[in-house]
């Protein structure tokens, strides 16, 4: 009987198996595809919290950025640049496969084109390729992705919203300090273009609906050639439980991307580190019923920014072009994008938010956009 399984083999399921091999459990870690990496279904841009998080070497790294270019449709734009390493441009297969071998050098044991499914408290059964086999474990860690099927199979609900995502690595000559930022290209969210060089980038955008349509749309500002895309679901909205009988979720399985980014690797890699905490303490005092503490120590740690972002979240679907350009205009004054420059957070906005919502100069904008109510009690 194996003390801990984890099932999926991203960053953070890696990471929550690295993890529980050094504390000395005895860590199986399953892997549904054949090569770590791949499919890639992430931006590839990394907060610098986020890569340090990783606890991996540069060698995955393709670029560095220090800030940002948010572009309206009208043309308007705000720029800001920090002047120093904010966000990290990476080869997310590259990057997978070394906290994958990470893991292992930890002495998990690790078992690819595997599937597994929950059966019950305590057992799973995995499919692999010398057949089925049924996998006893004191404790359970699903970090399965966004439409994970043990949260599914253990009854643990469904996140609040699901959003889809497409994107294409393509030629195209940008300044690689800065990533830029379109509202225009997904009303309900935003499109994005990633410099992995100076002559490389990332054009992909997230919405909740029409996203192909609005792609098509986008990635003609870029290139007329057909191009090869990737495509990813991200939830936002952490499921109304993250634990159950000897089971802990973790990551995108959990609802866990931030909704102001969709970026999941700092909020999913933060659970793994708090999850395997609570197995730890739940083994060693004999008790597989402790895994409630999982849930306490991340709402602690990151809850109130993903409800603060679920708000923003929504508040960003019912703002206009016009909301837009007026925001981008009032941003751009020197003493508040100092302020952006200063306070400015990928992982957690809050204390952004709350210093621009005590300028009297923006009140006008926060009534406009319905800011002011939306997140009152949050901030």
């Amino acid at each position: 009987m194996y003390d801990i399984v984890v099932v999926g083999g991203g960053p953070v399921g890696a990471t929550a198996a690295r993890l529980s091999a050094q504390a000395g459990l005895s860590t199986l870690l399953i892997e549904e595809h054949a090569t770590i990496g791949d499919p890639i279904q992430c931006a590839g841009l990394l907060s610098s919290s986020a890569f340090a998080e990783c606890e991996a070497s540069e060698r995955s790294v393709y670029n560095t950025v220090s800030g940002a270019r948010i572009i309206s449709g009208a043309g308007d734009e705000l720029l800001f640049d920090a002047g120093v390493t904010k966000a990290y441009v990476v080869d997310r297969s590259a990057l997978d496969r070394e906290m994958m071998m990470a893991a292992g050098d930890a002495g998990a044991e690790i078992r690819v084109k595997t599937y597994a499914r929950w059966r019950r408290p305590g057992l799973i059964t995995i499919q692999g390729s010398s057949g089925s086999e049924e996998i006893p474990h004191r404790i359970c860690i699903a970090a399965d992705g966004p439409r994970s099927s043990i949260a599914r199979a253990a009854g643990l609900g469904r996140h609040r919203y699901l959003l889809s995502g497409i994107q294409a690595d393509i030629p195209f000559a940008s300044d690689p300090r800065y990533v830029e930022l379109h509202p225009d290209a997904s009303p309900d969210f935003f499109g994005w273009v990633i410099p992995i060089s100076a002559e490389r980038a990332r054009v992909g955008l997230c919405g909740t609906a029409d996203v192909g349509e609005r792609f098509n749309r986008f990635i003609r500002r870029y290139t007329d050639t057909s191009v090869h895309i990737a495509t990813g679901a991200i939830p936002l909205g952490p499921l109304g439980q993250t634990y159950a009988d000897r089971l802990m979720i973790c990551g995108d399985a959990a609802g866990f991307p931030k909704p102001t980014s969709g970026g999941g690797i700092y909020t999913g890699i933060r659970s793994a580190r708090h999850a395997v905490a609570t197995a730890v303490r739940a083994l060693e005092s004999d008790d597989e019923s402790r895994l409630s503490e999982y849930e306490d120590l991340w709402r602690a740690d990151f809850g109130r920014e993903l409800s603060l972002g679920l708000r923003l979240f929504e508040m960003r679907g019912k703002m206009t072009e016009d909301d837009i350009n007026i925001a981008i205009k009032k941003l751009s004054q020197p003493d508040i994008l100092r302020i952006i420059v200063e306070e400015g957070d990928m992982d957690r906005p809050g204390r952004l938010i709350r210093r621009l919502m005590g300028r009297p100069d923006l009140l006008t904008l926060f009534g406009r956009i319905g800011m002011t109510t939306i997140l009152r009690g949050l901030i």
